[in-house]
């Protein structure tokens, strides 16, 4: 059995991180592809593992909640019925907090995931914390379950519009946001 050097196996996380990809890597460090996702994994497990060890029993004020679209071996309209469930659109949902960084659940954009994402928050934060999310739905009932009367929760919401009164004519556009409160 072949073992990479760990000094390759270095450049090979660092080459990923600053957003190679898989087959781009391979070439460039002589690896066969399936050596870097295997690799990739083993390492993603490991910071999986430690980042839910280390990120426990926070005094958290300020939370961001978000998600970011990725996808899964191919796009939503190229899915087949065949192909595995994991397929397909995927979500990063992130609770992001500005001194502890960032609790996060990858997959389906559901109902499911983001309560999960709102319980393991809630197991992770000792104190009371306001939260803001975007308009998506689910995070008010999500908080809602999870925190029930221990949070201050506010959805903000950007609206663009095209204003000529603005006093820089070079934007076009400008966000209007409203806040929405809730106090559970």
């Amino acid at each position: 059995m072949n073992v990479l050097p760990l000094e390759k196996q270095i450049q090979v996380i660092g080459a990923l991180t600053e957003g190679l990809s898989m087959r781009s890597v391979a070439r460039l460090f002589d690896v066969e592809r399936n050596t870097v996702g295997r690799l990739a994994l083993r390492v993603g497990n490991g910071c999986k593992r430690l980042h839910d060890r280390m990120m426990r029993g926070l005094q958290v004020n300020l939370i961001q909640l978000d998600e970011q679209w990725d996808y899964v071996a191919k796009k939503q309209k190229r899915v087949r019925s065949d192909d595995p469930a994991e397929y397909g659109d995927t979500w990063l949902y992130i609770a992001l907090s500005a001194t502890h960084k960032a609790v996060y659940i990858v997959g389906k954009r559901s109902v499911e995931n983001t309560e999960a994402l709102a319980l393991d928050l809630r197991g992770r934060i000792l104190n009371r914390p306001q939260i803001t999310s975007d308009g998506y739905s689910p995070y008010i009932g999500a908080v809602q379950v999870a925190f029930q009367t221990g949070v201050d929760f506010a959805v903000l919401t950007k609206k663009y519009s095209s204003d000529s009164n603005l006093p820089d004519a070079r934007i076009a556009t400008h966000p209007a946001m409203s806040l929405e409160s809730r106090r559970w």
